[in-house]
Formats: structure tokens, C-alpha cells, sequence
């Protein structure tokens, strides 16, 4: 029987069970709305995730009716106390140093060495398309919408959406979102590759990222890792540069043990085992 590990946190519940890290918003009578805690314990999550070598592969899912309503409006009216000062540039700084930290806590779910692998239901909501856009793929239930709300409130989303949401579906997609604040159902999701593959139902879209899940963590953690490492850093670099890197990359990494392993279990027919 398989050992499973267990996280205590305010906002999330994160668990460890056969190499697969499962990150859960858990907010579900506040429709999981992103307060200070969850956005501070979401970078200490993916933090674990990534210093834990059992872990192979996160999946980012929520409890309750919806994946999130985005950022809690008490903790957006809270912020002029945050950072009130008599000089107004050193408040102005300070609200600065909490917006840099925000993109932070979201940031740590790419910088993370493992895959993330995003599961959504019910509705994504302003800051939870900041949130799922940091994630390597997206996968969402039928009953799904997004929509980036900001507009909405009178603000700029400033936390990642308008700089990572062009590089998934397109420029002109994405102000069209941005302007309008407009639903985007899962079908549409689908066809603009903002998800990878629509389930029917909460219980499918949990079933199958978590066999995707599986996959993935049955692979050479040192090679998936590489293959992440890599496609992050094409996304903001040139093809030269991208190339070049993985030659280093590969210079460095390639001689491993799972390099062998995967060989003799290819020639042997049998399934590769390797070390976290």
C-alpha cells in the first residue's frame, strides 16, 4: 500500500501519494477566494514540491463547487492600511513591494523543477487565471469558466495574466479577455489552448490528470525536469539561445543513471526503474 504524506496548512491541504503532490485550494466556503494566507501558502507549497525529491509531478485542483472566485476583496480593501506612510512615494513603494511579492508567490509554481499540472472545475476566476497560467498544462470539467475579471473592479490584472496569457492563446484572444471581462466556457477553453483536454465531470477531470499525473512521475525525474527547465526557458529566449542552453544542459545532465536505466529496461522489455 502506497504511504501517503500529509501537509498542514490555513488554506490549502497538500498530500504526497506515489510521487504525485497534490495541491488543493481549500477555501470552499469562501468559494476558495485568494486571501494573504492562501497566496503566501501556495508559494511554500510548490516550494515543498520542488525540494522534495519523492515528488515528481504537482496537480493544482480545488474542493468545493468552483476552482476559485480570485482574490479575496477583503484582502484588496485591507491593503491601504498595509501600506499607508505620510510620505506618499514611500506608500506608493510599498504597494509596489506587495505587488512584486503577489507575482512571487504565483512565480514559485514555475520555478518549481516539477511538472505542475493544473485541474480546474466550476468557475477561474480574475486571480485564478494568474494562478493557472503559471502551471505547465491546464485541464478543466465541462462545467468550467474563465474569465479574467479585473476589468470589472476598475484595475489592470498585474499579478501574470497579461504577460503569460498571450504566449498560451494568442495576443488578440487575449485582449479581447482582458477588455471585455467576457466567460469563456470549456468548450471555447479547448479551442483556444488555454486546456489541453476537457472531462466530463469533476470526478473524470480528477481521474484523468491524475493518470496523466502518473505518466509522468513513471518517467526519469531527471529528464522531465530537463524537459521543463528547457520549454521555459525557449518561451523567453531565442531559438540560439534555447539551443545553446540545452547543449550545456545536456553536457552536464545527459551521462545520469537513468540514461542506463531506461536503455536496459527498453532492451529488457520491462518498465524502467528510478531513483527520486
Amino acid at each position: 500500500m502506497t504511504a501517503v504524506t500529509e501537509l498542514s496548512f490555513e488554506t490549502l491541504t497538500v498530500t504526497l501519494e506515489g510521487h504525485i503532490a497534490i495541491v488543493k485550494l481549500n477555501r470552499a466556503d469562501k468559494a476558495n477566494a485568494m486571501n494573504l494566507a492562501m497566496w503566501h501558502e501556495l508559494r511554500k507549497a510548490f516550494q515543498w514540491v520542488d525540494a522534495t525529491p519523492e515528488a515528481r509531478v504537482a496537480i493544482l485542483e480545488a474542493e468545493g463547487k468552483l476552482f476559485t472566485a480570485g482574490i479575496d476583496l477583503q484582502m484588496m480593501m485591507g491593503l491601504g492600511g498595509q501600506i499607508r506612510n505620510d510620505c506618499d512615494g514611500r506608500t506608493r513603494e510599498s504597494l509596489r513591494r506587495v505587488i512584486l511579492d503577489l507575482q512571487d508567490t504565483l512565480t514559485s509554481l514555475e520555478r518549481c523543477r516539477k511538472p505542475v499540472l493544473a485541474a480546474i472545475h466550476g468557475a477561474c476566476v480574475g486571480g485564478g487565471i494568474d494562478l493557472i497560467t503559471c502551471a505547465d498544462m491546464r485541464y478543466c470539467s465541462a462545467d468550467a469558466y474563465f474569465t479574467i475579471k479585473e476589468i470589472d473592479i476598475g484595475m489592470t490584472a498585474d499579478v501574470g495574466t497579461l504577460q503569460r496569457l498571450p504566449r498560451l492563446i494568442g495576443e488578440g484572444i487575449t485582449r479581447e479577455l482582458a477588455y471585455t471581462a467576457r466567460k469563456v466556457d470549456a468548450a471555447e477553453a479547448r479551442d483556444i489552448r488555454l486546456v489541453n483536454r476537457v472531462f466530463d465531470s469533476k470526478e473524470a477531470l480528477h481521474a484523468g490528470v491524475r493518470e496523466i499525473a502518473a505518466t509522468i512521475a513513471s518517467k526519469s525525474p531527471l529528464s522531465v525536469r530537463g524537459c521543463k527547465e528547457m520549454i521555459t526557458y525557449a518561451r523567453d529566449h531565442s531559438v540560439a539561445d534555447g539551443l545553446n542552453y540545452v547543449a550545456t544542459w545536456n553536457a552536464a545532465m545527459l551521462m545520469s543513471n537513468d540514461l542506463q536505466e531506461a536503455m536496459m529496461a527498453g532492451m529488457a522489455k520491462r518498465e524502467a526503474s528510478f531513483k527520486d
